[in-house]
């Protein structure tokens, strides 16, 4: 077999190896995830923490032991549930976005 004919029969390989690949994840996809799951949890901590340190301080200069703490934890729990949620949101997006534009490879393939 030629030189040049081998060199195509192994680039059209190469390419159609590369075509069959768009639909699945890369390895990277997945320490992606794992650091959104960890971003959540720690912005959810983070937020029942200050909550806490917020209403413990208010408590300790008032003298309302445990009332300010547990309200202010409580509000600490929502922060954080709230910013969680758009944190799942902001992914989804970001997942809806990248699966339309493979969508939209495909169909500019297709034609």
């Amino acid at each position: 077999m030629p030189e040049p004919d081998r060199l195509k029969t192994l680039s059209d390989k190469i390419a159609a190896a590369k075509a069959q690949d768009k639909g699945l994840p890369t390895p990277g996809e997945h320490i992606g995830h794992a650091h959104m799951a960890w971003r959540m949890v720690t912005e959810l901590a983070a937020g029942i923490g200050i909550g806490f340190g917020i209403g413990y301080g208010l408590d300790t200069l008032l003298g309302t032991v445990p009332w300010l703490m547990l309200v202010f934890t409580l509000l600490g729990l929502a922060a954080g549930i709230k910013v969680m949620i758009r944190t799942a949101n902001e992914v989804q997006s970001k997942a809806m976005a990248a699966e339309q534009a493979v969508k939209d490879e495909r169909d500019d393939d297709g034609n």
